[in-house]
């Protein structure tokens, strides 16, 4: 399936690592201009030298961004539209994953992961709009299903973005742009989340493998594939899903 996202200008958060570094070099793989970042500034030197390595010909520019700080999200914005052109597409990946239940972790998380969102979303959009592009938002389904990180913000920060993408594709769909969520299930890295469960909690992990019927956890290309179908023309009617990719975890239906 050809998906026409060669020259198209790519923005996305936290885009240094898991699968914001696999979602950077599937677009890369496409041909698109990626504009990613990530708050640590050796991840970003590290990451632009290997993909500048592996993809000698792409268009990658990795930028130092606390998503946290307003400021920061809207300079590389508009930095990022002036150097490339226009924006076609803005993924936001980045999140706190907050799990403790507490004031701080609350307020990291609605910065990081809602508000951050936000800000990158209008500030993009005046370049999204002349372009009809797209959004799209990295949730999880643990803003579908209760799971073991409840009571925490984790999953109502997800559950929020899954809303908040809704009511984008409802609102923008007149202006052509569509806004789309994508909500992975354990998505296993050995560097990510469930890599680092494995070696420090063996027993949350030996029991949350076997709650996946495929009997495996994802792989991150799979979330990426998911994420450039939407981020194409070939999904040019698709607006206001949660195109859920956890391999039948999921308990609940999706109505």
């Amino acid at each position: 399936m050809h998906l026409n996202l060669k020259d198209k200008v790519v923005l996305v958060t936290g885009g240094t690592k898991g699968i914001g570094r696999v979602i950077v070099e599937s677009f890369l793989k496409e041909e698109a201009t990626v504009c990613f970042c990530a708050r640590n500034a050796d991840d970003v030197s590290t990451a632009a030298s290997q993909l500048t390595s592996a993809f000698p010909q792409a268009k990658a520019h990795g930028s130092v961004v606390d998503v946290s700080d307003i400021s920061h999200v809207t300079k590389w914005v508009n930095e990022a539209a002036s150097t490339c052109g226009g924006i076609d597409v803005v993924v936001s990946n980045v999140s706190a994953l907050a799990i403790a239940d507490t004031p701080e972790a609350w307020q990291a998380a609605f910065n990081i992961d809602m508000l951050a969102t936000t800000v990158l979303v209008n500030t993009a959009l005046p370049h999204l709009e002349k372009r009809k592009g797209n959004i799209i938002s990295i949730s999880s389904v643990s803003g579908r299903d209760v799971d073991f990180t409840a009571p925490s913000p984790y999953g109502a920060m997800k559950a929020a973005l899954i809303h908040y993408m809704a009511q984008l594709a409802h609102t923008l769909a007149p202006k052509g742009v569509r806004a789309n969520a994508v909500s992975p299930g354990n998505v296993y890295t050995k560097e990510g989340v469930w890599g680092s469960i494995e070696r420090d909690n063996p027993e949350l992990f030996k029991a949350q493998f076997e709650k996946n019927p495929m009997g495996r956890m994802a792989r991150p290309e799979e979330v990426a594939d998911a994420v450039l179908f939407l981020a194409s023309d070939r999904a040019s009617f698709t607006s206001g899903t949660n195109l859920t990719v956890d391999g039948a975890l999921c308990t609940g239906v999706q109505l």
